[in-house]
């Protein structure tokens, strides 16, 4: 007559022990990600802390025109051939309605960007709300959508990235995790893209982003709830993950090699990157990739599902989102520089609803 009992009492030890298991590898996974928000691309903290470090590293498209001439070239051309790419800065016009802007950021501390024009201010100041690409950007909401989306950031199917990348390469990519504060033994959890976009901010850049220095987008929030402007979004986190997530896992694995082969050279590449925005010169920024990549062993079929889906299908979508802000007029719109540019970019999107969009900066 004990036995049952007893039989219960072991199940729901083993059930229990079970959901503790459980609920330490949550808790695990959920310290992970916390911390990989910190160290990836998106996880941006609030303004605050001063003092940032200079980051400026060497524009490699310049040093390109000396040591590649044809390969500097052939982005040249490319970038005299793509519309829309000469200005971060558009007054956005329509019959009936108060004129609104349009603004290509750049997601860097830097001052140089950190510090508006004029031209800036005084848009700023003519509207009543500003959107941007999403509402909350900090590293508490990108922890959060990263915890949410765990699936989509760490290999569930058993699968890991030492199964796909050499000894060589997996060595970059526990220095990468390491220097970002991270255990390297969860280096072969996460998928290509998570590390490519930690790729993307170099150490310097980061630490700036950890003291709590505003990259131009939350500098541009910040200003806005200050002087009383109501902030949109026109996506969410989690969508933007669901964007990267979705590439393909071969193209992930070449955009990786093509990152890993430049991985010590981050400085550089967010220089070259400033540099072109600086001078209203996105045009050659996508090509300039292409050719970095190329020069790694890395063809441009490693890049199209990026391209649609986290530029030409986000610009549609934004495009959409924006409309209806557009119709009421005095909005800023502020995203990412590479949005703007292009026959898909958001200018000619917006041109073909109807819209006159003329630059201005």
């Amino acid at each position: 007559m004990q036995v049952a009992p007893r039989r219960h009492d072991e199940r729901s030890w083993m059930c229990g022990h079970a959901r503790l298991h459980h609920a330490r590898a949550h808790s695990t996974t959920a310290r992970v990600l916390r911390r990989a928000a910190l160290a990836a691309l998106l996880a941006l903290a609030p303004a605050g802390a001063a003092g940032a470090a200079d980051c400026r590293g060497t524009d490699m498209l310049a040093a390109m025109s000396r040591s590649s001439p044809d390969v500097y070239r052939e982005i040249q051309d490319t970038a005299r051939a793509t519309a829309n790419a000469e200005a971060i800065l558009w007054k956005i016009e329509r019959a009936g309605v108060p004129a609104s802007y349009l603004l290509g950021t750049i997601h860097l501390t830097d001052r140089r960007v950190t510090q508006f024009s004029a031209k800036t201010s005084q848009a700023l100041d003519a509207v009543r709300s500003v959107a941007l690409e999403v509402t909350d950007i900090s590293a508490a909401a990108t922890s959060a959508a990263l915890e949410k989306s765990s699936r989509l950031v760490l290999y569930t199917d058993g699968r890991r990235l030492d199964g796909v990348l050499s000894a060589a390469e997996i060595a970059k990519v526990r220095a990468t995790l390491s220097a970002a504060g991270m255990p390297v033994e969860i280096s072969t959890m996460f998928k290509p893209w998570v590390i490519s976009l930690m790729l993307s901010v170099s150490g310097c850049e980061r630490r700036n982003v950890q003291r709590g220095e505003p990259v131009l987008d939350m500098k541009l929030a910040t200003t806005a709830r200050q002087r009383g402007k109501t902030i949109i979004g026109l996506e969410t986190i989690e969508s933007q993950l669901q964007a990267m997530a979705a590439i393909p896992d071969d193209q992930q694995v070449g955009m990786l090699r093509a990152s890993l082969a430049y991985a010590d050279r981050a400085d550089d590449n967010m220089e070259t990157l400033l540099q072109l925005y600086l001078q209203r010169r996105m045009g050659a920024a996508w090509p300039f990739q292409l050719a970095l990549a190329r020069q790694a062993g890395v063809g441009p079929s490693a890049f199209v599902t990026f391209k649609q889906r986290i530029l030409v299908d986000r610009n549609r979508h934004m495009a959409k989102a924006a409309l209806p802000l557009l119709s009421k007029g005095r909005v800023l719109i502020a995203v990412g520089a590479m949005h703007l540019v292009g026959d898909d970019g958001l200018v000619a999107l917006l041109e073909d609803a109807g819209y006159t969009l003329t630059p201005i900066e």
